[in-house]
């Protein structure tokens, strides 16, 4: 693994980050700059809709970004062989952010499903109380862990 890490070191570092880079970023937009512009729209069918549309296109892009995450985290775990150094400390911290963040997306993820099939049996109020929790809780509190991630990967770095 050491070895396989040393010549694509670049690409698998890239790839971690950039995959946080859109997992962390798309959230903060997700909730800072799109969700307060779907309040703009009165009419309350047609937000219900573009936000489940814009979830739904959102998980299509963080999706694989957190597959990738896992698998460049697990391989820079082995390949550097954190175990058996003093940082390993912040290496089972960052898997215990990571494993929070991605129960709490699986959690996103049903209750958007949640919601689309509510929005698509003409039932708004369950589709609206479905996706409530997402922007008031559940976002706000994966970039919360997700910032805290990437300080301690700052520190794994040595930086």
């Amino acid at each position: 693994m050491s070895e396989f890490f040393n010549n694509f070191s670049t690409l698998i570092i890239f790839l971690h980050v950039l995959s946080a880079i859109i997992w962390i970023g798309g959230m903060i937009v997700i909730r800072f700059a799109v969700h307060y512009s779907m309040q703009a729209i009165e009419e309350p069918k047609i937000k219900l809709g573009r936000t489940l549309e814009n979830l739904k296109r959102f998980f299509s892009m963080v999706i694989p970004s957190i597959v990738i995450l896992l698998i460049t985290a697990i391989t820079m775990i082995l390949a550097l062989e954190f175990k058996n150094g003093e940082l390993y400390k912040f290496v089972v911290i960052k898997e215990i952010i990571w494993t929070i963040m991605s129960i709490i997306f699986v959690v996103i993820y049903v209750k958007r499903e949640k919601a689309q099939n509510a929005f698509n049996n003409g039932d708004f109020l369950t589709a609206k109380n479905q996706l409530n929790p997402l922007a008031k809780y559940l976002i706000p509190t994966n970039i919360i862990l997700g910032l805290l991630a990437l300080v301690l990967g700052i520190r794994l770095r040595g930086l």
